[in-house]
C-alpha cells in the first residue's frame, strides 16, 4: 500500500455536538470525507480514527477501515497528528503516503486529493496541504491598533499586480510517512500548496458554519447521475409551487410544469418505477397523477409508513430509491431512502437531510431535473429492468375513525346494522331494531334519509302502490315511511343509550344538511348514488369520515368519485346490488382489488341470504361488514326478504369475532397446547 488516507472522527466536540455526524447534503461529514477519499485515484485505503461507536458504524457503512482511539488521544487536547501516528501503529507497515482528511470540511474534490499526493509521491514535495489562493490585506494588532501584516499601508498595489498568498483550509494534508514518523508532525522538509477553490474551504466549528455548508450544498457539491430503480415523491411544493388558487366556490386549482410530465413519461418508459405520496387528500392531486399515469397514495397519516410498504410491496432496496420533498412531513421518507432530494425552497431542515439539492423549484421543473438526473444514469438503450415476483403484502391503511371506533386494519370489525327503512316508518320498529343490533353486539345501525320529490325520480312518482296503508302513490309512500326531525332525535337519544353510533345514506343534498344537523359521525354513499356528483360534493364539504358503497359501479365510475371525496376519511365497501344475492355474484376478491387500487380500508356490504359469504369477506380482509336486519323476514317492504333476523345477526357478530381471533397474527410459533402432544408423539427432535 503506497496511500492511506486517515480520517480522524473523535465524537466530543465543543462548537457543534457530533459534529461529525451533521449531515451536509443528506450525508453525514465522516461519510462524505470517506466518499471523497475513496473515490480519489492515487489512494489506495482509507482508515476512520474514532472513539464512537456510531461514528463507527457510519464509517465502516461508507466503506472506511475503523481503528478505535483510546480515551487519552481523544479528548479536545489531542492533536491530529497524534491520532496519524496511533492509526499508523495500529496498522503495522507504514504506507509510503499518509493523507490527513478533516471532517470539517465537507466539499473536497478527490481530484484535489490526488493532486496533492501526486506532488508527494513524485518527489515534488514532502507535505501537500489544501489552500486557497488569496489577495486580502490582513491586518493584526493589539490594545485596539492594528497594523499591516502582509502590505504596507503606504502603497496598495491592485489585485492583478500583485502575488497570491495562501489561506491554509484544513481540509487535506499529504504527507510523506517517514518524515512524520521522524518530525512528530505534519509540516517538514519543502512544503507545497493544493490550491482549491474558495467554495470548498469552509470549515465546520460552529452552527453557523454548519447552515453555511449545508446551504452551498446544491452549489459547491459535484451534480452526478442518481442510479435508481424508482422515484417517489411528493405533491405540494415539488409538483406544485406550493401555492393555491381558491375560486368563489371552493374550488382549487394548482400550477404544474409540463416538462414534468414529459420526464415522468420518459422515466415510465425506461422502467423506473414513480409514486407520488400526499398527506392531504386532494382530488388536484388525484387528477394530476391520473394525468401522469402514476400511482398515488394520499390523505395518510404516515408517508413514512405507507412509502416503508410500497417498498416491500414493490420489492425495491430503500438504498436505490430517490424520494423528493419539501416540508417537515417528509423527513421521516427523506431517512428511509439512499437518496434523499429537496427542492430549492424546502424547509431548512429538509435541506439538511437531502442528499441532492435540485436547483429547479417545486411547479418550475424540479421533478424533470430529477428524472433527466435519473436518466443519465441509465445506459443509452437500456432494457427495463424485469420485475422479479412480489411478495404479497399490501400497503397499510391508515384507519377511520368513526365514533369512538378506528376502523381499518388490525382493529375489531365494525359492524353495521342497516335499518335502512325496513322500520316503515314506525318508530316504536326503529327501537326494537337498535335493540336488535345492540343485543347482537353491532357498533352501530344505519338508515337512509331522502327528500322524496328529490330523490324519488319523475317516472315513478306516481306509479300507484299497494301498501299496508292501503293504495297510494310511489311519492306518498316515500314520504310515508319517512322520519323527520323529531323521530331522529329520539334516535339519536335511543342508539346513545345503547351504545351505538348512528347514522344514514343520504340521497340528495338536503337529506345531508338535515343529517349535518343531527350531527352523525359518518355519512354513508348509496350505491345508487355513486355517480351523483353533487351530493358527493356535498358530503366532502362537511369534513365527516364517509363510507363509500360500490355495488353496480365500474371502477372508472369509483374512480371519479375517489376523485370527489378524497381518501383520508374514506372507507369503502365492496358490494353487489342483487336483492338476495347469490353466491356466484358476491366476487369477494374486490375487496383485494380495491384495496391495491384505493389504499384505503375496504369493508364488505351484503345482500344475500345466510352468513357464508359475509364471514369469507372477513377472511379475506373487510375491516367493515353490513347486513340489512329486520324483525321478521316475512315483514311487508322490499328489502326484508334479504335481511338477517335477530338471531342470525347475533351469529354473525359472534363468528366474526371468533374469525378475527383465529386469524392471528402470521408470525408462526409452537403454542402452549401443542407441547404436551409435540413431547407425546414427535420421536425426533432438533
Amino acid at each position: 500500500m503506497r496511500v492511506l488516507a486517515v480520517v480522524p472522527a473523535r465524537g466530543g466536540s465543543a462548537g457543534v455536538p457530533l459534529k461529525n455526524l451533521a449531515k451536509v447534503g443528506g450525508t453525514p461529514l465522516v461519510a462524505r470525507a470517506v466518499a471523497s477519499c475513496r473515490e480519489a485515484e492515487l489512494i489506495d485505503e482509507v482508515v476512520v480514527s474514532t472513539d464512537h461507536d456510531t461514528i463507527a458504524a457510519v464509517a465502516e457503512a461508507a466503506g472506511a477501515r475503523v481503528v478505535r482511539r483510546p480515551a487519552e488521544l481523544s479528548d479536545a487536547t489531542a492533536s491530529s497528528e497524534s491520532a496519524l501516528l496511533h492509526a499508523l501503529d495500529q496498522l503495522g507497515a507504514d504506507p509510503e503516503v499518509v493523507v490527513l482528511v478533516q471532517c470539517t470540511s465537507a466539499f473536497i474534490d478527490p481530484a484535489d486529493l490526488s493532486a496533492a499526493v501526486a506532488k508527494v509521491l513524485e518527489g515534488t514535495a514532502d507535505v501537500a496541504f489544501s489552500a486557497v489562493p488569496t489577495h486580502e490585506f490582513v491586518w493584526a494588532g493589539r490594545d485596539g491598533e492594528v497594523n499591516g501584516v502582509n502590505h504596507d499601508p503606504g502603497h496598495r498595489p491592485r489585485r492583478q499586480d500583485r502575488e497570491p498568498e495562501y489561506r491554509e483550509t484544513g481540509a487535506f494534508y499529504a504527507i510523506r510517512t517517514a518524515g512524520l514518523r521522524e518530525h512528530g508532525h505534519r509540516f517538514f522538509g519543502t512544503v507545497a500548496v493544493q490550491p482549491v477553490p474558495s467554495s470548498h474551504a469552509v470549515e465546520v466549528d460552529t452552527p453557523e458554519d454548519l447552515e453555511i455548508v449545508r446551504a452551498l450544498a446544491p452549489l459547491a457539491g459535484r451534480p452526478a447521475p442518481l442510479d435508481v430503480d424508482a422515484v417517489v415523491t411528493d405533491f405540494d411544493g415539488v409538483h406544485t409551487d406550493d401555492l393555491v388558487y381558491v375560486d368563489q366556490e371552493g374550488r382549487e386549482t394548482v400550477a404544474v410544469s409540463r416538462s414534468d410530465g414529459l420526464g415522468v413519461a420518459m422515466l415510465k418508459r425506461a422502467g423506473v418505477k414513480i409514486l407520488v405520496l400526499s398527506t392531504e387528500q386532494n382530488p388536484v392531486v388525484t387528477a394530476r397523477a391520473r394525468k401522469l399515469g402514476v400511482p398515488v397514495l394520499q390523505g395518510l397519516a404516515s408517508k413514512q409508513t405507507a412509502l416503508s410498504d410500497w417498498l416491500s410491496i414493490e420489492g425495491l432496496d430503500p438504498a436505490r430509491v430517490a424520494y423528493v420533498g419539501n416540508d417537515l412531513n417528509d423527513l421521516g421518507c427523506l431517512e428511509l431512502v439512499g437518496w434523499p432530494v429537496a427542492v430549492p425552497d424546502a424547509h431548512p431542515r429538509v435541506r439538511a437531510a437531502a442528499r441532492v439539492v435540485l436547483s429547479h423549484q417545486g411547479g418550475a421543473g424540479a421533478v424533470r431535473e430529477l428524472c433527466d438526473r435519473v436518466l443519465a444514469a441509465r445506459p443509452a438503450g437500456a432494457e427495463p429492468p424485469v420485475a422479479g415476483p412480489r411478495p404479497a403484502v399490501r400497503v397499510k391503511s391508515a384507519p377511520v375513525p368513526i365514533g369512538g371506533s378506528l376502523v381499518g386494519p388490525g382493529h375489531p370489525v365494525y359492524v353495521i346494522g342497516e335499518i335502512g327503512i325496513n322500520h316503515n316508518g314506525d318508530l316504536d320498529i326503529a327501537r326494537r331494531l337498535i335493540d336488535v343490533a345492540a343485543d347482537a353486539g353491532c357498533q352501530a345501525v344505519k338508515f337512509q334519509k331522502r327528500t322524496p320529490e328529490i330523490a324519488v325520480p319523475a317516472h315513478q312518482r306516481d306509479q300507484i302502490r299497494q301498501t299496508p296503508w292501503g293504495e297510494m302513490t310511489y311519492l306518498e309512500y316515500k314520504y310515508r315511511v319517512e322520519f323527520g326531525q323529531d323521530e331522529y332525535t329520539q334516535i339519536a337519544k335511543y342508539c346513545a343509550e345503547r351504545g351505538l353510533d348512528w347514522f344514514a345514506s343520504p340521497w340528495d343534498v338536503p337529506s345531508v344538511d338535515f343529517l349535518e344537523e343531527m350531527n352523525v359521525v359518518t355519512h354513508k354513499v348509496a350505491s345508487a348514488s355513486v355517480t351523483d356528483h353533487e351530493l358527493l360534493r356535498r358530503l366532502a364539504a362537511t369534513g365527516k369520515p364517509i363510507i363509500l358503497s360500490t355495488g353496480m359501479s365500474t371502477l372508472e365510475e369509483i374512480d371519479a368519485a375517489v376523485e370527489i371525496l378524497g381518501t383520508g376519511r374514506l372507507v369503502m365497501m365492496h358490494a353487489t346490488s342483487t336483492y338476495p344475492l347469490p353466491p356466484e355474484e358476491a366476487n369477494l376478491r374486490t375487496i383485494g382489488t380495491l384495496q391495491d387500487r384505493y389504499g384505503v380500508p375496504v369493508g364488505y356490504s351484503g345482500h344475500e341470504r345466510g352468513l357464508q359469504i359475509s364471514l369469507a369477506a372477513v377472511t379475506l380482509g373487510a375491516v367493515t361488514v353490513e347486513r340489512h336486519i329486520t324483525l321478521d323476514r316475512t315483514m311487508w317492504g322490499s328489502d326484508h326478504a334479504a335481511s338477517l333476523e335477530p338471531s342470525g345477526l347475533e351469529h354473525l357478530v359472534r363468528d366474526i369475532r371468533i374469525i378475527e381471533q383465529a386469524l392471528g397474527d402470521g408470525v408462526k410459533r409452537v403454542f402452549p397446547g401443542e407441547e404436551a402432544p409435540k413431547s407425546r408423539l414427535r420421536r425426533v427432535t432438533v
